[in-house]
């Protein structure tokens, strides 16, 4: 299951007193299980902007924690700095990093808004995807007039805020107010120029970039602008929707960039803007050398990248997820001024190495095995189930990847690639059922180390064991459901696939028949202990029909691989 992961970046009016910009940032990583990325203070604009990311709820409670201290400790009525600004918090937006969308993050931030200003009586306006009203999902429009304009435009129905409206007091006098919403995910980026020229780099940016350029008499660059009917200048609009770019040298390296803010990723992909700026560069005698990413990016903008890459080679994406980013990295070049370590520029990556923790998936094929044998009761056979699912997937995805390349079959390579990349999913999926399950069994180890003293006690004890018994029937019974469907991508490999490799698609029929079996071992065993005797027949009953599915897609797997041995 894809981790839920939300980044949160607020804007605080303190730019200058560490002690105060540390007080906040505390209040934000002791509310919650939220990592901390970044902490950005600007002396001129007396601001700083914080990034941390977690999961949807986590990111809430720190969001409100931030907000709140950042209430009790500074004054906006002593306020100064170059940045515009309207409040203690000054906006916090939301971004949904992966299995979470725009539409939730802007949910989420209407509830937070709704909670600041209940609890502390903050007044806050809801912009972007939030926004009650179009014109408001421009941030400016909320801020206008910044924290100046408030008294005049607080109580009122058209230019108050979404929540806590009022009269303007003392209270919102000290605060000022905050703008909450939700956006997609800005990725800064500059593409690494051949050329020291700002004057062509700017050239470049101006034809790609949303915004585009003036129009000019003639069509020549140093025409005179051309103004509408109404006076106002007229533009001619870039070719990449949701970006905003200007070119510049950079004496570090020597070089000069278009250097790019792509506000909605959804919109104009990584890739996409790297494809066109080499295009527009191409058009003018320069190339595009390499890409350097500023800052973090979610992983799907680097995995959607390479895949892209991939698949203008006709080759199938359905690899494991390090070849995927490996050629991501290659094809836009990545690397090219400093290393690309995915652990330190991905933010699922970089929260993954955080926990830390030893997963069995991490292990050696020999140390798992260790692990297993060893006198410790689990990883026991839930895990090696999934293991042996995921197995299972993993060959008939090698089938798919190798039909892919077979000479002759050249035309044959997307079909081939779709089925590598449905194996893929199952691959993944079934991997991480190999830790849950180990999980599972802890969690029921847990319930035998609470208290059962009083009456209370042995009550909490007795509804926690039964979730943590239900908990670990449904593991494997998400296995078995896994398992059986590698069986119907093994049968398509058998039949369509390499026929060299229809042996790896039948062992892979039987890795995932097993798994389904011995899955199906660990519902019952786990369902006896259920005091829910409707619910243990269900779930059992359940298992019992994927098993007998499982059974018949295998014998019909093993006809298809027997026969094309045969013959």
């Amino acid at each position: 299951m894809e981790q839920r992961l939300i980044e949160c970046v607020p804007n605080f009016s303190e730019g200058r007193d560490k002690s105060v910009i540390k007080a906040i940032t505390d209040a934000i990583t002791s509310a919650s299980a939220v990592r901390l990325l970044d902490v950005d203070p600007g002396e001129a604009t007396n601001r700083t902007v914080v990034t941390f990311v977690g999961s949807p709820e986590d990111v809430a409670e720190a969001a409100f924690q931030g907000i709140k201290k950042a209430a009790e400790l500074i004054d906006m009525r002593h306020h100064h700095g170059a940045h515009p600004r309207m409040g203690a918090t000054d906006v916090c937006p939301f971004v949904p990093v992966s299995g979470v969308t725009l539409e939730e993050c802007a949910e989420l931030s209407r509830q937070l808004a709704r909670r600041v200003a209940d609890e502390l009586g903050i007044p806050v306006y809801c912009y972007e995807a939030a926004a009650y009203r179009p014109e408001r999902k421009n941030l400016a429009v909320c801020r206008k007039g910044e924290y100046e304009a408030l008294a005049d435009r607080m109580g009122s129905e058209a230019e108050g805020p979404d929540f806590g409206n009022r009269p303007f007091d003392e209270a919102a006098a000290r605060t000022g107010a905050t703008t909450i919403g939700a956006r997609n995910f800005l990725i800064a980026v500059n593409f690494n120029l051949n050329t020291t020229s700002t004057r062509r780099a700017n050239a470049i940016a101006f034809d790609v970039r949303e915004k585009g350029r003036p129009v000019r008499e003639g069509g020549k660059p140093n025409g005179k602008p051309l103004t509408d009917a109404e006076g106002k200048p007229m533009w001619k609009p870039g070719t990449l929707p949701a970006t905003k770019a200007i070119g510049w040298y950079i004496d570090e390296y020597g070089i000069a960039q278009v250097s790019m803010n792509i506000t909605d990723i959804t919109r104009t992909p990584l890739h996409v803007a790297f494809d066109e700026v080499s295009r527009a560069a191409n058009e003018r005698g320069i190339r595009v050398t390499g890409t350097e990413i500023v800052g973090l990016v979610p992983k799907s903008a680097i995995t959607d990248a390479g895949r892209y890459f991939l698949h203008k080679q006709q080759r199938s994406s359905g690899l494991p997820e390090s070849e995927i980013i490996r050629m991501a990295v290659k094809s836009m070049g990545l690397d090219e001024l400093k290393p690309f370590d995915p652990d330190e520029k991905i933010i699922e990556y970089m929260i993954a190495s955080e926990a830390g923790g030893r997963k069995l998936v991490d292990m050696t094929c020999r140390a798992f095995a260790d692990e297993t044998a060893s006198e410790s009761p689990a990883p026991g056979g839930g895990s090696i189930s999934a293991y042996m699912g995921s197995l299972g997937a993993a060959l008939a995805t090698m089938v798919a990847n190798l039909s892919a390349h077979k000479a002759g079959w050249d035309d044959r390579w997307k079909e081939f690639s779709d089925a590598a990349e449905q194996g893929r999913v199952l691959v993944d999926s079934l991997m991480a059922l190999v830790d849950e399950d180990t999980e599972a069994f802890n969690r029921i180890m847990a319930v035998f180390a609470m208290p059962k003293g009083t009456e209370a006690e042995k009550e909490a004890r007795a509804k926690a064991l039964e979730e943590a018994t239900e908990y670990a029937t449904r593991v494997p019974l998400r296995t078995m459901e896994q398992a059986v469907k590698v069986l119907p991508l093994a049968r398509l490999m058998a039949e369509q696939g390499n026929p060299a490799s229809v042996s790896d698609a039948g062992v892979g029929a039987l890795a995932a028949r097993a798994a389904v079996r011995g899955a199906l071992l660990n519902v019952k065993i786990n369902a006896a202990g259920l005091k829910n005797r409707a619910l243990a027949d269900e779930l059992t009953a359940r298992g019992e029909e994927i098993a007998a599915e499982a059974e018949r897609l295998e014998a019909e797997v093993m006809q298809i691989v027997e026969g094309k041995i045969k013959n």
